[in-house]
């Protein structure tokens, strides 16, 4: 046999025997990923909870013995308390609203004023609207009785959807109960981490991107959920104690608002006017206005303390971030989703601006 045949021979071997390994090898990723795949945003959770809070845990340490376990779960403990406020919250005011909705039907208290004449002469949908108030103003009880199916079907959504926000918030406790196991092994976990990028990116590289990506989780985290978070408990808390009714679905529509980078005022100012038609202008909704007007602009203050720390993220990346998701990911996505965008968007920029210029890669070529 000729020299080039069997070269040939050869090389067409060793490329066959590479097709076969990457072949296997992508099999198994592929099957390790759907293995994992259910507990992906567990994970992620996990590790974002744990990268936030790993700073606390560090200070908590070395007052509590340099005990790992201590500080972990005196955190976690913390953490799940906290966690139960808007929990509570929302569950009484939704318990209130229905049973408050029960006790009207029953007594037949609830009806709804007729519209004003002017509603049927607005463009397109003025008549349309105007002839279901009336009839709704009429009949509610005929009315109700029409959309039955419909309204089935909503309130089937609905439920659906209270049970999935209480998965999600066990998911959360979860998530919660693993970071600080993480924690609880943060020097481990760091150098493991450090091990993995450098030897993907190399070892001048790696341990910038970890610290990198670590620096872009706390930022993202602490400045877009975080303050979202005390948005919704300082406003939240004022709904309650005034007894605005649904304050605790208002609560968490501070929560959703804030965490997609939209003015919280969207729902104070209309409160504050609620507040004002329906007790007049009394001592005491002139201090709930004022403070619920204070604590919708917290974040006027809270985000050059605390999205400043780190990285700059634009709000752009964070907004599409929570929007998708929410979309992907339901409420949790809110959540992870503009943490890892963030992420995700500096290490792109940081691979862009290590590229070496072009003029001296052309003169190198040329020389």
């Amino acid at each position: 046999m000729l020299p080039t045949q069997t070269f040939e021979k050869t090389a067409s071997r060793e490329l066959l025997d590479v097709l076969i390994r990457a072949g296997l090898i992508a099999v198994l990723v592929m099957s390790c990923f759907e293995i994992f795949r259910p507990f992906l945003n567990l994970v992620l959770w996990s590790l974002i909870l744990s990268i936030t809070l790993y700073p606390l845990h560090a200070r908590l340490k070395r007052r509590l013995g340099n005990s790992n376990a201590r500080a972990s779960t005196l955190i976690v403990l913390i953490a799940v308390g906290i966690a139960l406020v808007p929990v509570y919250l929302l569950g009484a005011s939704i318990s209130e609203s229905v049973e408050n909705a029960m006790v009207m039907v029953k007594d037949g208290t609830f009806h709804i004023p007729p519209p004003a004449e002017s509603v049927a002469a607005w463009p397109v949908i003025g008549k349309p609207l105007y002839d279901f108030w009336v009839q709704a103003a009429a009949d509610l009880t005929t009315l109700a009785q029409k959309f039955a199916p419909q309204l089935k079907d909503v309130s089937l959504v609905l439920l659906g959807k209270a049970a999935s926000l209480g998965m999600e918030f066990l998911l959360f406790i979860a998530a919660l109960i693993i970071a600080g196991v993480i924690m609880a092994h943060g020097e481990q976990g760091e150098e493991s981490a450090v091990r993995i990028a450098s030897r993907i990116s190399g070892p001048d590289k790696g341990p910038r991107i970890i610290s990198l990506g670590t620096a872009t989780v706390r930022a993202a985290a602490q400045g877009v959920v975080g303050i979202a978070f005390i948005q919704m408990l300082l406003v939240g808390a004022a709904f309650v104690l005034k007894g605005i009714p649904g304050g605790g679905l208002l609560a968490l529509g501070v929560l959703l608002l804030a965490i997609i980078q939209l003015p919280v005022s969207l729902i104070t100012l209309p409160v504050i006017a609620f507040v004002f038609l329906t007790e007049g202008a009394t001592f005491g909704a002139i201090v709930f206005a004022i403070y619920i007007f204070i604590a919708g602009l917290a974040d006027n203050v809270l985000k050059p303390l605390l999205l400043g720390r780190g990285v700059d993220v634009p709000m752009p990346v964070v907004l599409i971030g929570a929007i998708g998701g929410m979309v992907s990911s339901g409420i949790i996505g809110l959540f992870i989703g503009p943490v890892t965008l963030a992420v995700g968007y500096q290490l792109f920029w940081q691979w862009v601006d290590e590229q070496p210029p072009i003029r001296a890669t052309t003169e190198q070529k040329q020389a």
